[in-house]
């Protein structure tokens, strides 16, 4: 072999080496880009979807946020209204309550409550209250019970009361607090 032949052989091996080595270093260098840039993909990914959960748990929030709210507006109106209705009930209650005290039903409920409570008293001093508005009965409920009645001073709409002292008890038959107490335990039955 000649050293042209020589030098055209290790010419030859020469660019097959450096030819071999660069197609190895090109290969683990894209081998190299590739992996980072599937790490980065995935990266990219997870950062989507955490940016996807948090957008969604937020709007979650702001919709409950907004329901409750709205829920509460309902509620609220509801309750206006309900006690709208509870009103104009109590109102038309006590309209007939009027209508009732103008019956001879309501004489005979006032002689029972004062002959009651005269005999809730049995010996001991009692103090048995009409309402002003019954003011022109008070001989008639008096004759008919055989019992001493006061006028009161103010008017609890119809009925009586009475004050045994000796026990410090009231007994109150009153419409007014009748009627407070059933407005107070009145509520609308939901079907």
């Amino acid at each position: 072999m000649t050293t042209e032949e020589k030098l055209k052989h290790f010419l030859e091996a020469s660019i097959e080496s450096a030819t071999a080595q660069s197609t190895r270093l090109i290969d683990d260098y894209t081998e190299a880009l590739e992996k980072i840039f599937e790490d980065h993909k995935l990266d990219v990914q997870r950062k989507a979807d955490l940016q996807l959960r948090l957008g969604k748990d937020s709007l979650e929030r702001e919709i409950n946020k907004e329901l409750s709210r709205e829920q509460i507006r309902i509620k609220r109106e509801t309750s206006k209204k309900l006690e709208e209705w509870k009103d104009m009930i109590f109102h038309e209650v006590q309209d007939l309550l009027e209508e009732y005290m103008a019956t001879p039903d309501y004489q005979q409920l006032l002689i029972r409550q004062i002959n009651e409570a005269a005999a809730f008293a049995g010996k001991d001093e009692i103090i048995i209250y009409i309402d002003p508005a019954d003011s022109s009965e008070i001989y008639s409920l008096e004759a008919a019970t055989h019992t001493h009645l006061t006028v009161s001073e103010t008017s609890f709409m119809g009925g009586t009361r009475a004050i045994i002292k000796s026990r410090n008890l009231l007994i109150d038959n009153s419409f007014e607090t009748q009627l407070k107490e059933a407005k107070e335990a009145f509520t609308f039955i939901n079907k």
